[in-house]
């Protein structure tokens, strides 16, 4: 969702920093191997900075747009983040896409493993009564793309000028608009 169909805010360093967690560490896995008490003060800072952010949410070109076409293609469509449940709700109400999802079909840190775990991409192939190998997983970053990858699914990366992990990505597209034009 964050970067794929908002622009990209999120400024990962500076979370890092906040939270004295090293350059080198993945954000929510350094989270969960710490004691309860501190990881649970951490956890509330990253959401209360995560809910501004969310608040301030743009969508990204040409997402609207998209959602709009898959929609009358008679697409599911889901949310697989790794931010939170609520705040994920709040993103898509403050970019008015809240009426492309059904709320049960939006996943996130705490609903299923945070990607590139595939859990929740296929949590929702179970929930949909379909094989992963029918999903699309669209997404900004090689997480997205590994979820997709270990789940079966095929993969699409957007919202990137060039492709950084060209052996994650079935296809690219510089944007949504771009996306939706490979639709035909």
């Amino acid at each position: 969702m964050d970067g794929t169909l908002t622009v990209a805010v999120h400024d990962f360093a500076a979370i890092r920093q906040a939270l004295a967690i090293p350059a080198e560490d993945d954000i929510l896995q350094h989270l969960a191997a710490l004691p309860l008490d501190e990881a649970a003060r951490k956890r509330a800072w990253l959401h209360e900075h995560e809910h501004e952010l969310a608040r301030a949410a743009r969508p990204a070109p040409g997402a609207h747009e998209l959602l709009s076409a898959l929609q009358r293609r008679g697409c599911r469509l889901g949310i697989l983040t790794r931010n939170a449940h609520d705040l994920a709700l709040l993103t898509l109400r403050t970019l008015g896409m809240d009426e492309f999802f059904d709320a049960a079909d939006i996943l996130g840190r705490d609903e299923a493993a945070p990607k590139p775990d595939p859990e929740g991409l296929l949590n929702l192939a179970e929930n949909w009564g379909v094989r992963p190998q029918t999903l699309v997983m669209v997404g900004d970053y090689r997480f997205d793309l590994a979820c997709a990858r270990s789940a079966g699914a095929r993969s699409v990366l957007v919202n990137s000028p060039d492709n950084p992990w060209p052996e994650l990505t079935d296809h690219h597209a510089v944007d949504c608009t771009a996306l939706q034009a490979l639709l035909g």
